[in-house]
């Protein structure tokens, strides 16, 4: 039982950290990953990575893609869905580039440059988010953004597809195919079943009356997909991601007394306590104690070199996208600057590499890094920049 008094200390510390942050509004990803670098074999060694915390960690994973995928709003994209998926693509095609040119030119082969590309590809949407929760932007240029994060989200959940081929060795041109049908078919039955019973279904309600019965209903959907996504060739987080989304759905719901929303929240709050307080960290956390690379093995200029790379990668991707549907210049570069943090999906994808030895610890330490620090400059350049375009 000593994971008890390990999951005792790493908590103590997690939460100390996150609350020294927030009052530096630095995201709490950073307060949990440091937490394991500090406690783990990277620095004091008094916790090692263990099965019981590796266990709890890939729960933790399950429960996190499914908050995001409750929190996240299908509609969001609606009114600039053109507008956002051309963002999104262009953000993701440059990011790639860049990354995997960067990786490649250090010699760490072809399959990890493909990894690390795909992985600088995708943008964190809970940075963007935070990113816009006390700006003040125009509603169109808020929407974009939201919009094209979440469709980054479908694109990364498509890569995770191909990065699980490649550790089947599956990377060939027809199972490459079969693959591609496999997950439009999981991903578009997944949202047909969403459109069809939770948005417009009338019999989902006697689930929705008891909360406790919509909460099982929820986990027992979430390890279903999750099964199934397995099945199919993917990665289980997907199947836990589209569960959430699923779910999400409710909120568009036709309903007068307005209670598939209230029930969503209710369900979502009381999630959120115990995932984000708990479960939740605990991913961050495992991910700092995997940190553990020989200071020799630490490149300061592959880490510069791979910022720049997902940094300028979103920017000149996403401003390119904005500047094709005739966006001024500065609404172009805010954009482009809002969609450069990258977060919990990105370390997900991660670990999933190392673990399968994709990566070298070298390679993971530099994008864990990497990882951070965009998500820590990301909202301070916004803000930087939206504060200089009000003193214009």
């Amino acid at each position: 039982m000593e994971y008890i008094l390990d999951l005792s200390i790493l908590l103590v510390l997690a939460k100390s950290l996150e609350w020294l942050f927030e009052k530096k509004e630095i995201h709490p990803i950073i307060a949990h990953i440091l937490t394991g670098m500090i406690l783990g074999p990277f620095f004091l060694n008094v916790v090692v990575p263990s099965e019981p915390l590796k266990v709890l960690s890939e729960f933790g994973l399950l429960m996190m893609m499914l908050y995001m995928g409750l929190t996240s709003n299908f509609s969001s994209i609606a009114s600039n869905k053109s507008k956002a998926i051309l963002v999104a693509a262009l953000g993701v095609i440059f990011s790639f580039i860049l990354g995997f040119l960067t990786v490649y030119a250090f010699g760490k082969g072809l399959a990890a440059a493909i990894f690390v590309g795909v992985t600088l590809g995708n943008t964190a949407i809970e940075v963007t988010s935070g990113v816009l929760l006390k700006a003040r932007i125009r509603k169109e240029l808020s929407s974009i953004l939201m919009g094209a994060a979440f469709a980054d989200d479908i694109m990364a959940v498509y890569l995770i597809g191909i990065i699980t081929a490649m550790t089947k060795g599956e990377l060939a041109f027809s199972p490459l195919v079969v693959l591609t049908i496999k997950i439009v078919l999981f991903i578009t039955a997944v949202l047909l079943v969403s459109e069809y019973i939770f948005k417009r279904s009338s019999r989902f309600y006697s689930i929705l009356r008891n909360l406790n019965i919509f909460f099982t209903f929820t986990i027992v959907l979430t390890f279903f997909l999750a099964m199934i996504a397995e099945r199919v060739g993917l990665h289980q987080i997907i199947g836990a991601y589209l569960a959430g989304l699923t779910i999400s759905r409710l909120r568009e719901r036709r309903d007068p007394l307005v209670i598939s929303k209230i029930k969503l929240n209710e369900l979502i709050g009381d999630l959120q306590v115990v995932l984000t307080e708990f479960f939740i960290p605990l991913f961050f956390i495992y991910v700092g104690l995997m940190f553990n690379p020989s200071l020799n093995e630490l490149s300061i200029v592959l880490i510069g070199l791979l910022y720049l790379a997902a940094v300028i990668g979103k920017f000149l991707g996403c401003g390119l996208g904005m500047k094709l549907f005739k966006f001024d210049w500065k609404s172009a570069a805010l954009v482009g600057i809002g969609m450069g943090g990258r977060g919990s999906l990105e370390l997900a994808i991660l670990k999933f590499g190392i673990e399968e030895g994709l990566i070298d610890q070298s390679l993971f330490a530099a994008v864990v890094i990497v990882s951070m620090l965009t998500a820590v400059t990301t909202p301070q350049f916004f803000r930087l920049y939206l504060r200089h375009l009000r003193e214009e």
